[in-house]
């Protein structure tokens, strides 16, 4: 069978495309050992549409049992968590994870929104230790 990204990856949404507004929002916790393939690298993918104000900071949290939550460290990131505004319509940031944990999720802190922006996410785990990801 040839190798593909269909093979070794799976995106999961972890916050709803909504409108948000002051506040933090959790998103869904993702299990990166779902169908015990234990996924070894994961990307949070940000997406955004009309950002019309506010700042709406975004951080990649971790679990090892999907209830108590962390920021993930630095040494564990590759690229940077977004903080999108208005000048971030319709764009997409990538944020990679590079740590253990089992559980991943966005977390967004709105701040200075009259009418916010709508934006969601997903994390893309992938490199399972069992090949191939089966696709539900």
């Amino acid at each position: 069978m040839r190798q593909s990204l269909y093979n070794v990856a799976r995106a999961k949404l972890t916050l709803t495309l909504a409108v948000r507004t002051n506040g933090t929002v959790n998103g869904t916790s993702v299990d990166l050992h779902e169908n015990k393939d234990a996924s070894r690298s994961a990307m949070l993918i940000v997406y955004s549409g009309t950002i019309t104000d506010g700042t709406h900071a975004v951080i990649l949290q971790e679990s090892d049992d999907s209830s108590a939550w962390s920021a993930v460290a630095a040494a564990d990131l590759q690229g940077t968590a977004p903080s999108l505004t208005s000048t971030d319509d319709d764009a997409l940031f990538e944020l990679g994870y590079k740590g253990s944990r089992r559980y991943l999720r966005a977390s967004v802190t709105t701040s200075g929104a009259t009418t916010g922006g709508t934006f969601g996410a997903v994390i893309v785990r992938a490199f399972p230790r069992r090949s191939p990801i089966a696709h539900t």
